[in-house]
């Protein structure tokens, strides 16, 4: 399978360069087109000499029908025109120039490739004015198979114009999504982090006087936190350098793009509802009391369901020690969360609520709420958040899990 994989790259590989097969094909039309002049040379009025030379003419306007394809096809024309009014039409000359024709619908910008059908004419003209006899219904037949010829350039040119708009605007938006996902992972991980953290120095600095020993206590949380948050950092950015940089959106890797590096070892798979327990004594340590309440069939979940879960649950919890004002517990009014977790008819239903200072006024949505609907519509969930019905905050969101 892999093989397979590997062929069309294969085949890009080995294909010849685009200036090795118009020099090719140039070469081939100059070396019929030569034997053709040589042959009737008994016939031309000017002699070979001249004739060689329009030939070559036409021929190397093939040679130039990517790099140069309007200029190319101008000079095959002026070298078809002279041919049939100065020395004698050859048969070959009109379809080294009918390929210059598509070639220069298929390869100029737009702009340059309108100009196709307005030279057709006036070399059309020129050709059938040196012909020896007339043929009344040729003309016609011939200009409709030229023209018909730049349009079938033309409008492959626009589609694959249209196939690397659509390739860019996807890679485009792959970018973006990949960095709101690590954008959004990094919040949820930092953010809950140095929340947690910045409380726990708060409570450290304000009993440093009177109780040395909570304050041994609150820094020695301190420290675990601080670790604990590094391991998990450690995490994210080992499965995000696994995953490596987006890639490119075609085949197979083309010239100049290097290979994603492989897989190397790091640090384990990120963490899931199993790691609540783990997530609520840290919470405990900002001054909050956490209680959950777990439904046992929520820890046979997919596995991004289950991730996703965690980091709202995760980044709610955060929200609270931001906003809720729990202070280190020992204020008039302590501040508890509860969590709840259940599975029933293939939805995964997340309740998150407190009993905190509640929605301020001018209440507005920020980036970790944000976020949580951002982990919601991937699943097709719902989201609901607000004032509790008892004050406080409350949070739930629905995930199905078909």
């Amino acid at each position: 399978m892999s093989a397979v994989r590997r062929l069309p790259a294969a085949l890009r590989a080995a294909r010849p360069p685009a200036a090795v097969v118009d020099g090719a094909a140039a070469s081939a039309f100059l070396a019929a087109m030569a034997t053709e002049r040589l042959g009737a040379a008994g016939d031309i009025r000017v002699g070979p000499v001249p004739a060689l030379a329009l030939s070559v003419l036409l021929a190397g306007a093939l040679a130039l029908r990517r790099r140069a394809p309007l200029a190319a096809y101008l000079a095959g024309t002026a070298a078809l025109s002279a041919e049939a009014l100065f020395v004698l039409p050859s048969p070959l000359s009109p379809y080294a120039n009918l390929v210059g024709l598509y070639s220069l619908g298929l390869y100029a910008t737009r702009g340059r490739a309108l100009l196709g059908p307005v030279v057709v004419l006036p070399g059309m003209a020129a050709y059938f004015a040196g012909l020896a006899h007339t043929y009344p219904a040729v003309p016609a037949g011939v200009l409709f198979v030229w023209l018909l010829a730049w349009a079938v350039g033309f409008a492959t040119a626009r589609r694959q114009e249209e196939r690397e708009r659509a390739r860019l605007l996807l890679r485009r938006r792959v970018v973006v999504d990949e960095r709101a996902r690590i954008a959004r992972e990094l919040h949820d991980l930092v953010g809950h982090t140095l929340n947690v953290m910045l409380v726990q120095a708060g409570a450290a600095r304000r009993v440093l006087a009177r109780d040395p020993e909570q304050t041994r206590e609150l820094l020695a949380g301190l420290e675990h936190t601080g670790r604990e948050a590094l391991d998990e950092l450690d995490r994210v950015l080992g499965l995000l350098r696994r995953q490596g940089p987006p890639p490119e959106l075609g085949s197979g890797p083309g010239p100049g793009v290097l290979p994603a590096p492989a897989p190397a070892p790091g640090p384990g798979p990120q963490p899931g509802l199993a790691d609540l327990p783990r997530l609520i004594g840290r919470t405990g340590q900002a001054g909050l009391r956490v209680t959950a309440r777990l439904d046992p069939a929520a820890g046979d979940l997919p596995r991004t369901v289950d991730r996703s879960a965690y980091r709202i649950v995760q980044e709610a919890l955060t929200n609270t020690v931001k906003h809720g004002r729990a202070g280190t517990g020992t204020g008039p009014v302590e501040v508890t969360v509860t969590v709840a977790v259940r599975t029933e008819a293939r939805v995964l239903d997340l309740l998150v609520r407190d009993n905190g200072c509640g929605v301020p006024g001018g209440y507005v949505p920020g980036r970790g709420l944000l976020g949580i609907a951002e982990r919601v519509a991937m699943f097709g969930g719902s989201l609901e958040h607000g004032g509790g019905d008892g004050g406080g905050f409350r949070l739930r969101v629905t995930l199905p899990l078909g």
